[in-house]
């Protein structure tokens, strides 16, 4: 059977529109002291790693999302190039709730936690303009970066361990028979 394609408007990701699922950071005054236009990271977990990664052919399509539970995550273009990022809510269960564990809804990631997989109707895709980062919630599921050029750098703050220990991965294709295609037009 062919999976259902989804078609996503790409969202222009400002402070406002990414509000549910993290920051949008933009460039301030040298010498602004800290505050709520800062990124609010949590890198407690593990010991930060701040890298350059170089992608390479990542289409304007998705049917993987991926999550980390354990840390805030940054993400910006090299030279503030265009990219876009599919986004759902975290939807990680506190531990410290009464859980209801044979509910088909709660699974158990390989790392421990406990999360509810993301909706078909709760993905978004943002699109990033220009020279600012997006700051992803602790938990927010995440498909990209994906961009229309052959390759891209980003910088990226995530802890050294992440896609080691920390990746929770919901396959749209196989558990929703659904792919997502990113309308830019």
């Amino acid at each position: 059977m062919e999976p259902a394609v989804v078609k996503l408007k790409a969202i222009e990701a400002t402070p406002e529109t990414f509000r549910d699922f993290g920051q949008v950071i933009q460039a301030s005054p040298d010498g602004d002291e800290f505050g709520p236009h800062d990124a609010q990271l949590d890198l407690s977990q593990g010991t930060p790693r701040f890298y350059i990664m170089n992608l390479e052919a990542r289409p304007l399509k998705f049917s993987t999302i991926t999550h980390h539970a354990s840390v805030t995550q940054c993400l910006g273009s090299i030279g503030g190039g265009v990219w876009y990022l599919g986004v759902a809510k975290s939807s990680i269960v506190d531990p410290n709730v009464e859980l209801d564990k044979k509910s088909p809804n709660i699974l158990q990631s390989r790392s421990g936690h406990f999360f509810i997989p993301p909706a078909v109707d709760g993905v978004h895709v943002f699109k990033i303009t220009g020279p600012k980062f997006l700051k992803l919630h602790r938990g927010t599921w995440h498909a990209g970066p994906l961009f229309k050029p052959d390759s891209m750098d980003f910088y990226n703050l995530e802890l050294t361990n992440t896609n080691v220990v920390d990746h929770t991965t919901h396959d749209f294709k196989k558990e929703n028979a659904t792919v997502f295609v990113i309308d830019d037009e």
